[in-house]
């Protein structure tokens, strides 16, 4: 059964698959070559991703910047144990937090998910102290630190 959401949702159609396939690859590719190489005009490519984004299918352009080139050395992640009752309240404020890069509820007894990237040890150690432990209703943090990236994907499996 299709949720009032999904009804709502106009379908997306093997072009506009295409469409974000080439853009899942190169969101800089001008719109002239990508209606090249989907075969359709340049206004009509501006027009299907004008409806991409209106339809909140595409959510926003981005550069993805390699953290170890920027001085940012320690990537971790954590499983956040919260009371029930503080979990919305903590998830907000996590979520405002610079380090913390990406946040979930996960199945599970009322677990966040969440990954931060830190300058070094150093700086996860005073967002674990000043920014973490404190928050209200916490009842234990697990934490693993990265130690080689092999593969990492922005997006969604097209």
């Amino acid at each position: 059964m299709r949720t009032t959401d999904e009804q709502s949702q106009p379908p997306i159609d093997t072009i506009d698959r295409k469409i974000i396939s080439i853009l899942h690859q190169n969101a800089r590719i001008s719109y002239t070559d990508l209606a090249k190489e989907i075969g359709l005009s340049r206004v009509a490519v501006q027009t299907r991703i004008q409806a991409l984004m209106d339809n909140g299918v595409i959510e926003r352009f981005t550069a993805v910047i390699n953290p170890e080139k920027i001085g940012i050395s320690v990537s971790a992640f954590f499983n956040v144990e919260v009371e029930p009752k503080h979990l919305q309240q903590v998830a907000e404020i996590l979520a405002e937090e610079p380090a913390v890069t990406s946040l979930y509820h996960m199945t599970g007894p009322s677990k966040l998910h969440m990954h931060g990237l830190f300058a070094n040890h150093q700086e996860m150690e005073l967002f674990l102290k000043e920014k973490l432990y404190p928050l209200p209703g916490l009842t234990g943090v697990d934490c693993q630190v990265l130690i080689q990236r092999y593969k990492s994907r922005m997006g969604m499996r097209l």
